[in-house]
């Protein structure tokens, strides 16, 4: 194995408030971010959502001539009865992305409301509990148009006021989700990812202990918010690529943590005489050099997604390069002093609960410290304060 450094000794647990603190800082700050564009009146949503999970339509428009300004964009659309367009520059000079809400297609409601004075005769139950075969896909169908079809129509009637279409402006795609399809992706997506971590603390508490699940999995919960937070911070749009993305960080950051725990549990087997603190400091230093190898190619892969992979794979080059940084970050310094002030509190808690022997000998000490001073060897296990 290639050893980029050698003779590392770095005391990593020394320093565990002052990384921790900045973990809690940034995960303070996007959820100050969240809170505060979701209670502002008038202000933008704590996630800038794509229209997959929200509802509506995004359409991507080209200006021909001189593009206008964002302010006179939507000044039009508010004209047009829209005032919750949000008007997204791209990194094309005369291109704009235009997201529309949801919106009620009163011109089909008032022309399928049958008149007050005309109502249809009462059917039997029977005839009303039994629609005629592909009736209700058909009905979906229908209503999912009626949806999106009058944010497409607002949006064009908008831009026919800068001029003509394929003269002044012309529109390069156009997507619409209806309001349940969204919220059911909405939905599956926190599923999938609660899913993911209960999956990661079974398999880790299964393999190692479960002390060391519940820090691992904690570790991944953090990289999580730190990633959404910045996300709610530079409203980057979320999609989901973005949740993918997601998933890919969380398996990324638990094969980091695994490698260290793994370290962490073959020294312990072969240096009984150290204690938990120092072991879990050697661990670290021997496998630092396997991964800066291994986040560096990666990160510089993703660096290269994010530079010239376009608007297309933007969000999720983005979550992917925010979460190696901070998923390589927490497996050195959340994950690894997590575990051993939890074990420490452990072990501490069952020395006081099991009762000394009449020879005067504690029975409840831990098994690694009694093999240890059996062999004359003396256990300096210092105490971790979080």
């Amino acid at each position: 194995m290639i050893q980029l450094f050698k003779n590392v000794n770095i005391d990593w647990l020394a320093n565990r408030r002052i990384f921790i603190g900045i973990s809690i800082l940034l995960m303070l700050a996007g959820l100050a971010s969240a809170v505060i564009r979701q209670a502002v009146p008038g202000g933008t949503d704590a996630f800038n959502l794509r229209v997959d999970f929200k509802g509506g339509t995004v359409i991507t428009a080209r200006f021909l001539k001189e593009r206008p300004s964002e302010e006179t964009i939507r000044s039009r659309f508010a004209q047009q009865g829209v005032r919750d367009a949000i008007i997204q520059p791209t990194d094309k000079p005369d291109v704009v992305l235009i997201k529309v809400p949801r919106l009620e297609n009163t011109a089909n409601k008032t022309q399928s409301a049958p008149p007050p004075q005309a109502q249809a005769p009462p059917q039997s139950p029977t005839a009303q509990t039994q629609p005629s075969p592909g009736q209700g896909a058909q009905g979906q169908q229908q209503q999912t148009q009626a949806e999106v079809d009058p944010g497409v129509l607002k949006v064009r009637q908008a831009l026919d006021t800068f001029g003509a279409k394929d003269d002044a402006y012309r529109i390069e795609s156009t997507e619409a989700v209806g309001e349940v399809a969204g919220k059911q992706l909405r939905i599956k997506a926190i599923s999938v990812t609660l899913a993911a971590l209960i999956g990661i603390l079974l398999y880790i508490a299964f393999r190692f202990e479960w002390t060391y699940g519940a820090a691992a999995v904690i570790a991944v919960f953090h990289d999580v918010l730190v990633t959404l937070g910045i996300f709610s911070i530079m409203q980057w749009e979320i999609s989901l690529t973005v949740i993918a993305a997601l998933l890919t960080l969380v398996g990324f950051s638990v094969n980091d943590t695994i490698v260290v725990f793994d370290r962490i549990r073959e020294n312990l087997r072969l240096h009984r005489r150290d204690s938990l603190y120092k072991v879990t400091n050697d661990s670290i230093n021997q496998t630092l050099s396997r991964t800066v190898i291994t986040s560096g190619l990666v990160f510089l892969s993703v660096l290269a997604m994010v530079l010239f992979g376009g608007e297309v794979l933007r969000g999720f080059s983005l979550a992917l390069l925010i979460g190696i940084v901070f998923g390589t970050y927490s497996s050195v310094a959340i994950a690894s002093p997590i575990m051993v002030w939890w074990q420490q509190r452990i072990d501490a808690s069952k020395s006081r609960m099991t009762p000394t022997g009449a020879s005067g000998r504690t029975t409840g000490q831990p098994a690694r410290a009694r093999k240890a001073k059996a062999g004359g060897g003396v256990v300096n296990q210092p105490q971790l304060k979080v």
